[in-house]
């Protein structure tokens, strides 16, 4: 059996806001548009998750809604700014075969890098710009046992390709 994560970063947020937190802070127009198109990406590659575990920030939430694309969600402080540590404690706890993980840098560019065997040959998988995924593949029974190291890259996209910037 197989276990498939698509680790994407939260889309573009704007920074001048009246948010009162970081935690607050929206997403802005770019970040809408690519969260629409990592939506329809996923939707043409026949990706979709059984399941999504999320940072609680507002970004978060709204790169999900802007996706479409459903599935059981919970969102969690755990994931907010969380270490690489916490995010594969997080992912342990899945239950899903097909799990969309929301996350922020740095935490999930560490976390990208740790748990693939091989990294893709994409320029952009060094800095895990906003909106970037990761669909990584596990021979792996269940989250459980999952380790460091293990995943096979299926694909890496980032927005910009998808919109043609």
């Amino acid at each position: 059996m197989t276990c498939t994560l698509i680790l994407t970063r939260h889309a573009k947020s704007a920074w001048n806001t009246d948010a009162p937190s970081d935690h607050a802070r929206p997403l802005n127009k770019r970040g809408r548009r690519s969260a629409a198109a990592l939506g329809q990406w996923l939707r043409d590659q026949d990706l979709r998750p059984d399941q999504v575990l999320s940072s609680s920030a507002q970004r978060t939430r709204e790169t999900w809604e802007l996706m479409e694309l459903e599935a059981a969600t919970t969102f969690t402080e755990r994931l907010y700014h969380a270490t690489p540590e916490i995010i594969l404690d997080v992912l342990r706890d899945a239950t899903r075969p097909t799990v969309l993980l929301l996350a922020h840098n740095p935490g999930i560019l560490e976390f990208a890098h740790r748990i693939v065997k091989h990294p893709p040959a994409h320029s952009r998988f060094e800095d895990y710009p906003t909106g970037a995924t990761l669909v990584v593949r596990f021979d792996i029974a269940d989250w459980s046992a999952l380790h460091l190291a293990s995943g096979r890259v299926q694909d890496f996209v980032v927005p910009r390709e998808l919109l043609g910037e």
